[in-house]
């Protein structure tokens, strides 16, 4: 409570004598914070091992219970989804595109990576009949992740797809976003794939991703799209959006989980008396109180359910939210996606979940340790107990 005081006074201006509101929020909240860090941190020690042992599921225990208490209270903030998925009884093809950009300017190392670790987590656990990889260290030119390769693979991926089929999409690399001119962007900006040769032959805007792989996929073909780059929430242009309850996203909630993030935080310090994840779950959940309510049910929202909504089952996992980025990470001693690596690692753990319990396992691995959340996001209003299957 202290601390969200010294937030209100932060907001109008009152703690520091700055000119800059933004630099005051800062440091006066960098100062608040780690002094109210150290009086819990002695708190913490009390739990000894047992707080260590169920931090995390004290938390999420109380995270989900604030959350639906704050959904009850914001009338039409969700929905429930009802529409079930179809089975997956034929082929299975799978597209994994992987780009580190070599010798370009924002160059990244984990990209391939996360290309030949997600491809060999699935194809070891699911049957897969097809596969195509492009990634920009081979030397057949068909191969290489080009604009138009991406777009021709695109093609292939759904070229034949029929009811029961499973469609499966990998992408790793530099997602980017630019001015909305069609007006189907809540927030006004589309989100942007990024080839290697975007330089000479530009983005792939969202709509057009959404045109070439979505738009009239046949009812009963399942669409699943693992899409590791920034600015991923809608990068296939889907309407719904899911909640970590897994309901569908009416209105933008990023206030209300704002306020759990930072009830969660406080909680897992509280019992862990972990400083450095408190500190980045702190400011995970300062950053969407701040921000939240940028968009709503708006015209462009309902453009994009008349426009984009899909017969087939079309499922997008993403690194992160539409505003946010994702981390290029070194992990365990090797470069890769922090998204791309905490998928594989939840579903290690229980091969079982259900897509919504997938969504809340990769939320609570990328906690503390990064800003980025993982979103969820479908072509109908699916609902998410199915267990995650390709």
């Amino acid at each position: 409570l202290t601390l969200i005081s010294d937030i209100r006074s932060i907001r109008n201006n009152k703690r520091l004598n700055c000119t800059d509101p933004y630099l005051c929020r800062q440091r006066s909240l960098r100062s608040s914070s780690n002094y109210h860090l150290n009086q819990v941190s002695d708190i913490s020690t009390m739990f000894g091992a047992n707080g260590k042992k169920y931090a995390d599921v004290i938390a999420s225990k109380l995270e989900k219970a604030v959350g639906d208490h704050l959904s009850s209270k914001a009338p039409q903030s969700t929905e429930s989804a009802t529409e079930r998925m179809g089975k997956v009884t034929g082929k299975r093809r799978a597209l994994f595109i992987g780009i580190n950009y070599f010798g370009q300017k924002g160059e990244l190392r984990g990209c391939i990576n996360d290309v030949h670790n997600i491809k060999g987590f699935l194809t070891s656990n699911f049957r897969i009949d097809e596969v195509m990889v492009l990634t920009d260290d081979q030397k057949d030119p068909r191969y290489i992740p080009t604009r138009q390769n991406i777009l021709n693979a695109f093609k292939w991926l759904r070229n034949g797809a029929k009811a029961g089929d499973s469609l499966i999409l990998h992408y790793s690399g530099h997602g980017g976003s630019v001015k909305d001119t069609d007006g189907d962007e809540e927030d006004g900006m589309d989100e942007t794939l990024i080839p290697v040769d975007y330089q000479k032959a530009g983005q792939i805007v969202d709509d057009e991703v959404h045109a070439v792989l979505c738009r009239g996929l046949p009812k009963g073909v399942r669409l699943t799209a693992i899409m590791d780059c920034c600015h991923s929430e809608s990068m296939l242009d889907l309407p719904y959006i899911y909640t970590i309850n897994g309901d569908l996203q009416i209105i933008e909630t990023s206030k209300q989980e704002g306020i759990v993030t930072l009830i969660g935080a406080g909680t897992r310090f509280l019992l862990d008396g972990n400083k450095k994840n408190a500190a980045s779950n702190f400011k995970t959940g300062l950053g969407l109180l701040m921000s939240g309510g940028g968009r709503g049910n708006s015209e462009a929202r309902e453009k994009t359910i008349k426009t984009r909504s899909t017969e087939a089952d079309v499922i997008q996992i993403s690194g992160c939210r539409d505003s946010q980025t994702s981390a290029d990470a070194q992990i365990a001693g090797q470069a890769t996606g922090a998204m791309s690596h905490a998928l594989i690692s939840c579903l290690k753990k229980n091969k079982n979940q259900t897509y919504t319990q997938l969504l809340q396992s990769m939320r609570g691995t990328l906690e503390g340790k990064y800003t980025q959340i993982p979103m969820m996001s479908a072509g109908r209003k699916l609902v998410m107990d199915h267990p995650f299957t390709i």
